[in-house]
This record gives structure tokens, C-alpha cells and sequence, in this order.
């Protein structure tokens, strides 16, 4: 890769005890480090089984990574996973993440299949020492996922601390969820996606649901969502959706801190690309919206950075990394000039490493 683009790679397969690396997310710190988690996944790149949730530290900017630490696992061995961290202004560091038994997969939860105590349940942690140590982990489940909900998952990719307007100082996780089904169906139909966001007003405290967004019509079925602030403090979410709706992509804006959306999610066909996770991170001065995603139309390759300089209205491509498979990938502001790439690739398939790529902002204005 060119030198122009400066990348690093903090995972790879097989290293560490790990089979497979995946479900970046990226913050960085109020000192200046850059924190990348990941699930390390023990057995198999599969969603489901041992999987602890893992995280590197870079000091020089992305340049080099500390040693792995394992941040969160599941008492059972199994899974622990879908890491949204946000920085907060008092220079804390929260961690919402999903836990499942052993036994548990997509599916069966999704079925009906799983107990409650090994289906997927949300735990938050503290860091207050730039992400060095953690907090002991601690339920919010009750708060945050209603008893009907069946699969459930934050975002993935970092969460949003509100930073302007009357809600400022509020964090915000998007997530998704599964309803049950109706009639003869069984769960598994992609019709019963759904979309909500977790809320906190003291600082990850105390949490609770914010906008709910499912209709099992099979038209926009909102899948995992990233979001990022606007000026002024209204909310852009961009979703992952699999339906009869125009394109892969669907959005949506909400003016009150994500207490509501001013409309439901809505095709977003300008972004070209696989039915896969992306990110979005708004850039003030220059003000400029920006998108990370795959850009092939049917396959998890050619990961580009698209911008927007309409709030999210019209996207244009600004930076393409490579035409190398690549699947889920997070952004984050490093420094006043550059934005930070950190994303899934590989040679030969999307889940081979997780990589980091320093990108000046004044090639992604449009």
C-alpha cells in the first residue's frame, strides 16, 4: 500500500490464539491514543461459539499497536461481541457490548430456540485510564431490550457522545433487533429486522431505549446502523437493510437526541453496495458527512470512503483504499487533519486481517 495512506495492520489471523479477527470499531482518546477493538474468535471466523471481545493501543497515531488485551468475554466461553465504545468529554471511556451462551447462534435465538440467561444480553463497561483497564462488566439488559426483542446487537462500530444543542453530553448506541414472528413464519424471516438506539443521560449510568423503528412490511428492514452528530446536535443514522427497498442502504435523522426519528428509515440507493456493516463520521470544518463501506454491487470488496456535502442527501466516492475484498470497517477523527480507517480486508477474503488507514481529510471534501 502506498506510503501516501499510511497502514498499519493490528490483527491478523492466527495470531494471538485467535482463528479470526472481526468487528472493528475505533475511538481515540482525549490523550491522543487510538483504541481498536475487535471479537477475537477463537475456534472459526463464525459469528457465534468463544469469542472475546479484544483491543490494541496505539500511541504515535496508528503508526504501531500494543500487545492484545482481552476486554470482555462470556463466563462460559461463549460469545462476546459487537463492541461500541465512546470517549466521553470527562475523558472516560465507555463500552457497550452483547454477550451469548456457548450453545446460542442467530438463528436458534431468533427462532425462539435459546433460554433468556444464553440469549443475547447488553453489558456496559468503564475504562479511566485511556483504555489500560476496565471496569467489571455490568448488566443493562432489563433497560435497554424489550422482553419480546429476540436477537439483539449494538451497532457495530463506535457509539456517539452528543456534543452540541439541548441534549448535549447524552451518549447514543445504535442497535437492531429481531421481533417475533407472525402466523407460520419462524423468526428467521429478514421482515422481522428492526432498529432502535440505547440512550444515557448521566454518563452510561442508567440506559434506556430510545426510537424504535420495525415494521414487519418487508420494505426497509433496518439491520445494523451506525450513526454520527450533525451541527447543531441532530442525529444522522445510516442502516444495513436486506429487503425489497431500492438498494443496500437506508437512513434516517432524528432532531431530538434519538428520542425519535422525524421519519422512519428510508432507501438510501446513492450508496452503491453489498448488504454488509458500514460507518458514517461527520467532519465540521470542512463541513462534509462521510460514509466507509464496500462499493462492489455483490460482493464485500473495493472498500471506499464516500462523502456528502448535503447532510446525507446526495454521496459521491472520495477515496477507494483497494479493489481487495473487505467487508465491515469504522471511521474516527484522529487529528484535526486526518481521519482514520479501520476496516476488515485481505488478499483472498474479506476476514483475513483488520488494517488502519491514516487519510487526509482534504482529499475526502467533495
Amino acid at each position: 500500500m502506498a506510503d501516501r495512506y499510511p497502514t498499519s495492520v493490528p490483527y491478523r489471523q492466527a495470531m494471538d490464539g485467535y482463528h479470526t479477527y472481526r468487528i472493528p470499531a475505533v475511538v481515540m482518546t482525549g490523550a491522543g491514543t487510538v483504541l481498536a477493538f475487535a471479537e477475537g474468535r477463537r475456534a472459526s471466523a463464525g459469528d457465534s461459539g468463544h469469542i472475546d471481545l479484544v483491543l490494541k493501543r496505539s500511541t504515535d497515531g496508528g503508526a504501531t499497536w500494543g500487545d492484545l488485551v482481552v476486554v470482555a468475554t462470556e463466563p462460559r466461553r461463549g460469545t462476546a461481541g459487537n463492541p461500541a465504545p465512546v470517549v466521553l468529554a470527562d475523558g472516560r471511556i465507555v463500552l457497550v457490548f452483547v454477550r451469548q451462551g456457548p450453545s446460542a447462534t442467530e438463528d436458534k435465538i431468533r427462532r425462539g430456540q435459546v433460554a433468556a440467561a444464553d440469549g443475547r444480553r447488553v453489558f456496559v463497561q468503564v475504562s479511566s485510564d485511556d483504555g489500560v483497564s476496565w471496569s467489571a462488566p455490568r448488566e443493562i439488559t432489563g433497560t435497554v431490550k424489550r422482553p419480546e426483542w429476540r436477537w439483539y446487537a449494538t451497532t457495530p462500530g463506535h457509539a456517539i457522545e452528543l456534543r452540541e444543542g439541548p441534549h448535549a453530553g447524552r451518549i447514543l448506541v445504535p442497535g437492531n433487533h429481531s421481533a417475533p414472528p407472525q402466523g407460520s413464519d419462524n423468526g428467521t424471516e429478514g421482515k422481522y429486522n428492526g432498529g432502535h438506539c440505547l440512550l444515557s443521560d448521566d454518563g452510561g449510568e442508567t440506559w434506556r431505549i430510545g426510537y424504535v423503528d420495525d415494521n414487519p412490511d418487508g420494505y426497509v428492514n433496518v439491520n445494523e446502523t451506525t450513526a454520527t452528530e450533525l451541527p447543531g446536535g441532530r442525529v444522522y443514522l445510516n442502516t444495513r437493510t436486506d429487503s425489497t427497498a431500492p438498494g443496500t442502504r437506508a437512513d434516517a435523522y432524528s432532531a431530538d437526541g434519538g428520542e425519535t426519528l422525524e421519519l422512519p428509515f428510508r432507501p438510501q440507493a446513492g450508496l452503491t453496495g453489498p448488504v454488509v456493516e458500514g460507518s458514517v463520521l461527520w467532519c465540521g470544518s470542512p463541513d462534509t458527512l462521510l460514509f466507509s463501506g464496500p462499493a462492489a454491487p455483490d460482493a464485500r470488496a473495493l472498500l471506499t470512503v464516500r462523502a456528502s456535502g448535503d447532510l446525507g442527501v446526495t454521496w459521491r466516492p472520495v477515496h477507494t483504499v483497494s479493489g481487495l475484498p473487505a467487508a465491515y470497517s469504522d471511521l474516527v477523527r484522529v487529528e484535526g487533519d486526518t481521519v482514520g480507517l479501520l476496516f476488515e480486508t485481505g488478499s483472498f477474503g474479506p476476514y483475513e486481517s483488520i488494517a488502519f488507514r491514516r487519510i487526509p481529510i482534504a482529499e475526502l471534501v467533495p
